[in-house]
């Protein structure tokens, strides 16, 4: 029996202890002694959010079917633990062996939001690892970033050894294997890191070195060494069918944000939305085979317990053979009593026929994300929906029992108007009125709902929008007014709710995601100042960043306000990410013109992703 890290005594004093106690179901334990390297997986939020990432099970499932590799898992404590860590000098301990985290040979972090950065800090801190890589010693674990927000890893560069650029199914193997070759020979936490660039997909921040002009942007960025790559390729599957996949994925004491099974249908997406960083760094789309997801589906139920399954992809209804997958889940779900969640699906006589027969119809909202109210700045972004087929789903809904629906707008979209910002209340009061032209008096379920929910527009690496200013938060504050007016002057105002999201967040947001290695002095600042879970509103100070800033030179204008020039180097440029930058600033220009692309499957438009060798781009070819 483990013994574990938390007294009895602090674990009763504490918010859900079982977040800290591990040993759930399928989790792997192992003997210290059988295994070469031990790693710790992190996600730094709290448990339950960590323990909904799709690619932290996969990853765990995939290094523990390795024998010589002990994979381990650690979250952000919550700030009632995290305080009685700090005052009784506990170091932070990982859930399967309840040991320090200082004592891994790796510690991986997931990134998977600029808002988690202060957290990042969290976990070294409170493991006693130092938070700048270059303080490290060579028995301090090697601390690696992956996920999203490595695409722009300049702002917390300082505090990493080394970034995974890419999907981890690809590279790891060949870490590991190095990593044990040089532990074998004696080599130095240096040596390490300098052979560890040499692998695809691996970037070494201490290897390259920026230099800045008068002007604040970057003059250059280059490899200190010649067998340093100027270019990290970011690493892709091609084979999604036969990918690695966890069969028996870790069951969380704590109700979990997506506490079911999870069903990877498909990577990538079809649809070439400007402002959508997933739909580009994922890329090219590839499907998972029908037959394999079948299999998973069943062997996931059963080796869960769960009551619920879900289909994880940005686009649902672009999965090839939807319908007989779906088929198939319906009927395995009925005789088992599970239920089914179908999210990204566009709203269709076919998603809402097996809507209908999934979802009880009375208690469930269906979602709309048009993102911009006209269709002029629809097609600025290419979306690619008309808003006659937007009100034609909703009539179908309307028609199919549905009372409640929920349309997801952004604010702040370049070239927005105050035209584009009222057409958000017209379409939404146009579905109000549609549901009372469409469904008579008597089948009404109670009066309809429209939920309108604007976001403020962010710009992130890798997208056509990756040029493009922002505003200070008091305009956005100003860009939700005119909605929310707009909205308390139709018609049916009384059917439609309006929530807005925080305008500071969205700056600071934007900060991060195209900030430079300038940026991380203010992130350590912010954490010394007491800055964590930042992406939780209860615990966001605002001017606690706005005095780190000032505290280290920093001026957030120009990261955020000024649209960038096309022949500025961005701190990402040195990633090739598939999608190239003449791709990019082509559709920013497109943008500027509303001009709507085609999406993947209509007409290839010269993305680059096509180099994989796989994926939508050679289905006609197969």
């Amino acid at each position: 029996m483990i013994k574990l890290a938390l007294s009895d005594e602090i674990l009763m004093k504490i918010d859900k202890p079982a977040r800290y106690i591990g040993n759930e179901l399928n989790s792997v334990k192992k003997r210290p002694e059988t295994v070469s390297i031990r790693f710790v997986m992190c996600f730094p939020d709290v448990y339950e959010i960590g323990m909904s990432h799709l690619g932290i099970q996969i990853l765990y499932d995939m290094f523990n079917k390795r024998q010589d590799v002990w994979c381990e898992r650690v979250y952000s404590p919550w700030p009632d633990l995290h305080k009685i860590m700090k005052e009784e000098e506990i170091p932070l301990f990982s859930l399967e062996s309840q040991e320090p985290v200082k004592n891994s040979d790796f510690l991986g972090i997931t990134l998977q939001y600029e808002m988690c950065y202060t957290n990042v800090l969290q976990i070294l801190d409170l493991s006693g690892i130092p938070l700048s890589a270059c303080e490290r010693g060579e028995n301090d674990p090697i601390v690696i970033g992956g996920g999203p927000c490595a695409y722009n890893p300049e702002p917390i560069a300082e505090f990493f050894d080394l970034f995974y650029i890419g999907e981890g199914e690809t590279s790891y193997d060949a870490l590991f294997d190095l990593y044990k070759e040089k532990k074998r020979h004696g080599a130095s936490r240096i040596e390490f890191l300098r052979a560890a660039a040499g692998i695809p997909g691996i970037y070494v921040p201490s290897l390259y070195a920026v230099s800045y002009r008068a002007d604040g942007t970057i003059d250059s960025f280059r490899p200190l060494y010649e067998d340093v790559p100027s270019i990290v390729q970011k690493q892709v599957v091609t084979d999604m069918t036969d990918a690695v996949y966890p069969e028996k994925p870790i069951v969380p004491f704590l109700k979990a944000t997506q506490d079911r099974v999870v069903l990877e249908i498909q990577r990538g997406c079809i649809r070439g939305c400007r402002f959508c960083q997933a739909g580009m760094i994922y890329r090219p789309t590839r499907e998972k085979s029908t037959e394999r997801l079948k299999e998973l589906a069943v062997q996931m139920l059963k080796s869960t317990g769960h009551e619920e399954i879900s289909l994880s992809s940005l686009s649902s209804s672009d999965y090839t053979q939807l319908k007989e997958l779906v088929n198939f889940l319906i009927e395995e779900c009925r005789e088992r009593r599970v239920n089914i969640s179908l999210p990204s699906l566009r709203i269709d006589a076919f998603s809402l026929d097996v809507m209908s027969k999934v979802q009880d119809v009375r208690k469930s909202s269906l979602t709309f994300a048009p993102e911009a109210g006209s269709q002029r700045l629809r097609d600025v972004i290419n979306k690619g929906l008309t808003e006659e087929s937007i009100l034609n789903g909703a009539k179908m809904a309307f028609s199919g029992g549905w009372n409640k629906v929920k349309f997801y707008f952004m604010l702040g979209l370049p070239t927005e108007t105050a035209e584009d910002m009222r057409a958000i209340a017209d379409l939404a009061n146009a579905a109000a009125a549609l549901y009372y032209e469409t469904v008579p008096k008597e089948n009404r379920n109670g009066k309809c709902q429209i939920t309108v929910s604007t976001s403020f527009f962010v710009p992130k690496p890798f997208t056509p929008f990756q040029w493009a200013g922002m505003y200070p938060p008091k305009e956005y504050i100003n860009r939700a007014k005119v909605v929310n007016d707009s909205i308390h002057a139709q018609l049916n105002r009384k059917s439609i709710k309006y929530n807005w999201h925080e305008a500071d967040v969205t700056v600071l947001e934007g900060i991060l995601a195209r900030g430079d290695r300038k940026v991380g002095q203010a992130i350590r600042r912010v954490y010394e100042k007491g800055g964590i879970f930042d992406a939780w509103s209860e615990f966001f100070c605002y001017e606690r960043w706005l005095d780190a800033f000032a505290e280290c030179g920093i001026d957030p204008d120009f990261y955020t306000l000024r649209e960038r020039d096309p022949e500025e180097i961005f701190p990402w440029d040195f990633i090739d990410a598939g999608v190239t930058k003449e791709f990019l600033l082509r559709e920013w220009k497109n943008a500027m013109q509303a001009s709507v692309s085609p999406n993947c499957r209509m007409r290839c438009m010269g993305c680059g992703a096509n180099k994989y060798g796989g994926g939508v781009c050679f289905e006609d070819k197969n």
